[in-house]
């Protein structure tokens, strides 16, 4: 069966960027997370097979639910192992296939898919693009992030052209539309916001919204720079959970209601829920 037909039965949602440090995995936790809390069906599939981040991420959240005697909302998780080159033009095909068979099989389960995609260019992080309904982007809010998307002129800050990921996920979006005339709705996420005003801000701010008219996408506030998500990851925890100080194996703070509000903020800049109402209404 064709990528098409796993799109018809489940929302294909692909957190990519082929830069790492963005926040990636973070991000397709908590949206996975966030999907689960809201009565979908999730399946999760991580596609790094050398960092395997969200793997990880997702093991802990198990490991911890064991030692708390807590339930907590986890996703089905799958990894693809990808090799670095493929011996031919038909193995890289067939590992296409067989990703495609699983949401197939997926998409006959579950509501959402979120793909984990690597921070470096890979065949099927290329092809998980091809066949997103959401892509998510998070990028850090500096230049030195901003270029994989657009090329800045020195002297004005202004936006010259396009950069290599950015003509990634456009050709992407034309492969897709070609196939079944359906589009990809691409949101760029601003990690690491500063919460005070500078020139720093201001231009990447106007970069993107200048590269937004260019490649049609909407950009939305993303994660702050907050100690809390990386004391989340070996527990697995998300902002979403349920932060007593059981669950958290230590008292909650004032740090975890604003990471809360700030995913809350970043779900629905996503406009998930009105995408899944139709397929959470045929679920079983």
């Amino acid at each position: 069966m064709s990528a098409e037909s796993a799109r018809q039965m489940s929302r294909v949602i692909v957190v990519g960027n082929e830069k790492g440090g963005s926040g990636k995995s973070t991000v397709a936790m908590h949206i996975a997370v966030a999907l689960m809390k809201a009565g979908h069906r999730v399946a999760t599939i991580d596609l790094d097979s050398q960092q395997r981040t969200f793997t990880r991420y997702v093991e802990a959240r198990q490991a911890w639910t064991q030692h708390i005697g807590r339930a907590l909302e986890t996703p089905d998780h799958h990894r693809f192992d990808e090799p670095e080159s493929y011996a031919s033009a038909d193995d890289e095909a067939a590992a296409s296939w067989a990703l495609t068979n699983a949401l197939e099989t997926m998409g006959k389960l579950y509501n959402f898919v979120v793909i984990d995609t690597p921070g470096h260019r890979t065949a099927l992080g290329q092809f998980a693009h091809t066949i997103a309904d959401t892509l998510v982007t998070p990028l850090n809010d500096s230049f030195v992030d901003l270029d994989v998307l657009g090329t800045v002129d020195p002297a004005t800050f202004g936006i010259t052209g396009t950069s290599h990921y950015a003509q990634m996920v456009e050709d992407a979006r034309r492969q897709r539309r070609s196939r079944d005339n359906a589009t990809t709705d691409w949101v760029v996420l601003r990690n690491r916001l500063s919460m005070l005003a500078s020139r720093n801000k201001r231009y990447v701010g106007e970069g993107l919204q200048e590269l937004g008219r260019r490649l049609d996408f909407r950009s939305a506030e993303g994660l702050a720079e907050r100690l809390i998500f990386r004391e989340f990851y070996p527990r697995g925890l998300t902002a979403l959970d349920t932060l007593d100080e059981a669950v958290l194996g230590t008292r909650p703070t004032l740090s975890h209601a604003t990471a809360r509000l700030e995913v809350d903020n970043l779900i629905k800049a996503l406009r998930l829920d009105s995408s899944g109402a139709a397929i959470n209404r045929n679920a079983a």
